[in-house]
């Protein structure tokens, strides 16, 4: 069997440095293998690579879209950003039907896009980032670019495509 896939919503670069940023700040950096991301799909069958691909070119050739970030989220041993967009819902409604047979439980739960920069750490961390973060915490938006799709290989990720939007 090979690995499971990833889809991820693309974000310009100028907020992906953000969140970069902020990730290699606070994420414990023995555990830190991946950039910030916002995870649309955890694990799809590795073996439906071709299906996954032409679907996201798919559903890439849209326009371009903003994702409003609405707020800081406690992970209890972490934080994130937490993000909305009726484009995305709808976006990932649509892949989700397609993929139906393939998702495994987790993927099939109600969907709560978010950035996490910080994950792992001692629950005092956790709160004291949260703290932080929400008192600083400026409502904005960001740009979506595209879908990438990875190869999950046990902890790193490997790239395999992006379908740019539009």
């Amino acid at each position: 069997m090979s690995q499971p896939l990833i889809v991820t919503l693309l974000l310009e670069e100028e907020a992906q440095r953000r969140f970069d940023r902020l990730r290699e700040a606070h994420f414990p950096p023995e555990r830190n293998h991946l950039a910030a991301h916002v995870t649309l799909f955890h694990a799809l069958p590795g073996e439906h690579l071709a299906t996954v691909d032409a679907d996201l070119a798919a559903a890439a050739a849209r326009p371009a879209f903003d994702v409003e970030v609405t707020g800081v989220r406690s992970l209890g041993r972490g934080v994130a950003y937490t993000l909305a967009s009726a484009d995305l819902a709808q976006l990932r409604a649509g892949l989700a039907a397609a993929w139906a047979p393939w998702l495994t439980p987790q993927d099939r739960q109600r969907h709560a896009p978010h950035v996490t920069v910080q994950n792992k750490v001692d629950p005092a961390v956790a709160r004291e980032l949260h703290a932080s973060l929400a008192a600083a915490f400026e409502p904005g938006s960001v740009p979506a670019r595209g879908l990438g799709l990875w190869r999950y290989l046990g902890g790193p990720w490997e790239p395999v495509a992006e379908h740019p939007f539009g």
